[in-house]
């Protein structure tokens, strides 16, 4: 998942993609978190089949997104969110925030890229998974070794030579945090973050610059995710994708319609078409793993025991200590974030 902020609450900006529709064509307000660049690809391939219905995209982080979202709670001006990590959606979920609507086409999908409930508020689209982003040659000149393991990168020798997400802001940082409280626990979860900060040169207000950093030799070490590596290191790159030995955390995102939209059968009309195929297949571009089983193309320098790495996630874990992990990882170790805007 994956962000660049914009800085604040999205600073209102909403980035209109025109359909080739008539002036009396339906519109629809989407947030996402979907990366910037591919925005234009996801509403002409949807447009191709519904040229009437225009979508109006609101885009941040995904912190910024489900901040606004929830703050929005008793004036919704989102119709739909296409693009958000799961967790955020579960979080929305238990405020009541989504409609309910199993959208056509749902059966077909893997069912742990489904909402549990019946019928579901929400449906995944695709998976990413953490890793570790390894310059060979920049940590060569500094004598680095490769870490094998989380607790690695609490080693002396990497003071300074590290770059990671902040979970307040990105999907990806707040995948790792969730998923190493689920893995060492709450108190050695926590002492292990102590550990790391104080390697830490800076978090970043997007999951995929850790990684973008480390392919360019800004950084030895960037904690990303898996599928921004592979695209790096099959651009010449000389990274290695680390698949830490403990597990890695993993999220998805996933569509849901907001309650109350006065644009229901449209937005209905969008989720529908966000489940076919047709939309797994351009999801697989920019994620290995997609929720349509059989659509999902092998992957080049894709780490091939990441799948089996991926911890058993305890979505309700995270989503429901969402806002109390947050504000305890602000307290400790905000002064490393890089300046937002």
């Amino acid at each position: 998942m994956f962000k660049k902020l914009a800085g604040g609450l999205l600073a209102g900006v909403a980035v209109g993609v025109m359909s080739i529709s008539a002036a009396m064509a339906g519109e629809l307000t989407v947030y996402t978190a979907v990366e910037a660049e591919d925005l234009k690809k996801y509403a002409d391939a949807f447009n191709a089949d519904h040229p009437d219905i225009k979508i109006n995209w609101v885009r941040d982080s995904t912190g910024v997104v489900t901040a606004k979202l929830l703050a929005e709670k008793n004036n919704p001006q989102a119709d739909v969110i296409w693009g958000l990590a799961a967790t955020s959606l579960l979080l929305l979920k238990s405020e009541g925030m989504l409609e309910a609507y199993a959208p056509k086409g749902v059966e077909n999908l893997d069912p742990k890229f489904v909402d549990k409930s019946t019928p579901p508020t929400w449906t995944g689209m695709d998976a990413w998974v953490a890793s570790v982003c390894f310059n060979t040659v920049e940590g060569g000149k500094l004598g680095l070794t490769a870490p094998k393991t989380w607790k690695d990168l609490t080693k002396a020798e990497y003071k300074g030579h590290v770059i990671m997400p902040n979970p307040n802001s990105s999907g990806t940082g707040f995948l790792d945090v969730s998923s190493w409280l689920q893995m060492f626990g709450e108190k050695d979860g926590w002492a292990f973050m102590d550990g790391l900060h104080a390697n830490i040169a800076a978090y970043t207000h997007s999951g995929s610059k850790p990684c973008k950093m480390a392919a360019a030799g800004e950084i030895p070490i960037g904690v990303s995710f898996a599928f921004r590596g592979a695209k790096s290191k099959a651009a010449g790159a000389p990274i290695e994708i680390i698949v830490p030995e403990e597990g890695v955390g993993w999220d998805m995102e996933a569509t849901a319609i907001v309650a109350g939209t006065d644009n229901l059968e449209d937005a209905k009309t969008l989720a529908d078409w966000t489940v076919t195929k047709k939309a797994n297949e351009m999801y697989n571009s920019g994620y290995a793993v997609v929720a349509y089983p059989g659509v999902a193309k092998p992957v080049e320098h894709f780490p091939p025991n990441l799948l089996e790495k991926m911890i058993d996630n305890d979505f309700e874990f995270a989503a429901n200590n969402r806002k109390a992990i947050l504000d305890e990882w602000q307290k400790r170790y905000d002064s490393k974030s890089e300046p937002k805007g």
